[in-house]
């Protein structure tokens, strides 16, 4: 898979002004547990736990994590698809939990989102012309069909679609086309922030490839920014400018993508990074897998203090008592009592 390189990001805020800010988010779900009585009351299944990032105009943030760490709950609430049970997100310092059905409505159009599933996301009874018009029609009812027909036309030679495609169905394309399809969609109302939730991830490698590519040149031509999330750390490696690791809910490490990678702190985070494949197949052969102990804990029931101590090496009694907080420097943080971030 040949995936071109973009420059890192400065994400000094001491010299721009994030786009979106997202703090201390919590979302939970009730969950009516099997063989549960009729009068008891459903368990509460915490998604996501007191969350919190800045996003900067231009800049791509990878979030990473194994199934079920809350990356896809975090996308939806963001994008107000759920709705948070506390916190605060802010997009150009508007606050958005809470918000009325207009404000979201208003504030969709510059945060749009592409989903894991290419053609599942598309409706097969829609043409790929209408599908990718329906937000113009939305936003814009009165643009008249010439103009939105050249707009749908424009952005599809943009992702790589032929215009002579536009009344073809969602059947009639490849996986790979499909989520161009859903990338031009996101990318008709010209937002400044697009949600990616493993857009890759049901692709073919060299197709990923290509989808990636096509992300990173739409966002350096439209100066987007993107949160990408994904399972497989060596292609957010070069898509992001900085890494939030996502444990249970919980973010226990954030930092630049060369801080990340070059120098995981977290025990969680040296387990993932461990896992990455090499391109050299001696260091390959020779690299220490550090494989978790145990199952995944229930979110309905985490552990107390640190959510990672049952499966960590190095966890002692003090971790079962203190909850771990994100602290370090601007550019790398970690949340964890044993192995800290020390300031160059």
């Amino acid at each position: 898979m040949t995936i071109t390189t973009q420059d890192s990001i400065s994400t000094n805020s001491t010299h721009q002004i994030p786009l979106l800010k997202v703090k201390d988010v919590h979302t939970t779900f009730n969950i009516k547990q099997q063989g549960a009585y009729f009068w008891q009351k459903p368990a509460t299944l915490k998604a996501v736990n007191g969350v919190s990032f800045e996003l900067f105009a231009g800049e791509t943030l990878g979030v990473v994590g194994e199934s079920g760490c809350g990356k896809s709950t975090l996308a939806r609430t963001i994008i107000g698809l759920i709705q948070a049970d506390s916190g605060s997100i802010k997009f150009y310092d508007e606050e958005m939990v809470g918000a009325s059905k207009k404000t979201m409505r208003i504030k969709r159009k510059d945060i749009q989102m592409i989903f894991q599933d290419p053609l599942a996301s598309l409706n097969p009874r829609m043409t790929v012309g209408d599908i990718i018009a329906e937000p113009l029609r939305t936003y814009y009812p009165k643009m008249k069909k010439p103009e939105v027909q050249s707009e749908v036309r424009a952005i599809m030679k943009k992702v790589g679609l032929l215009s002579n495609q536009i009344n073809r169905y969602p059947h009639e394309f490849s996986g790979g086309q499909c989520q161009r399809i859903g990338i031009a969609r996101a990318l008709i109302l010209k937002p400044k922030i697009i949600i990616c939730d493993e857009p890759v991830s049901a692709l073919d490698v060299s197709i990923q490839a290509q989808v990636i590519n096509l992300l990173q040149e739409v966002q350096q031509e439209m100066g987007l920014a993107l949160i990408f999330i994904a399972h497989d750390l060596s292609v957010v490696k070069h898509i992001a400018d900085r890494v939030l690791v996502m444990y249970l809910g919980h973010a226990v490490e954030l930092g630049v993508d060369k801080a990340v990678y070059g120098n995981p702190t977290h025990p969680y985070t040296q387990a993932l990074m461990s896992a990455v494949p090499l391109p050299d197949p001696i260091a390959e052969r020779n690299k220490t897998i550090q494989l978790l102990e145990g199952d995944l804990p229930s979110p309905i029931n985490p552990p107390s203090g640190c959510v990672f101590r049952t499966r960590c090496p190095i966890a002692d009694a003090e971790c079962a008592q203190i909850k771990p907080v994100l602290e370090g420097t601007l550019e790398h943080r970690v949340a964890c009592l044993k192995n800290k971030v020390v300031a160059a």
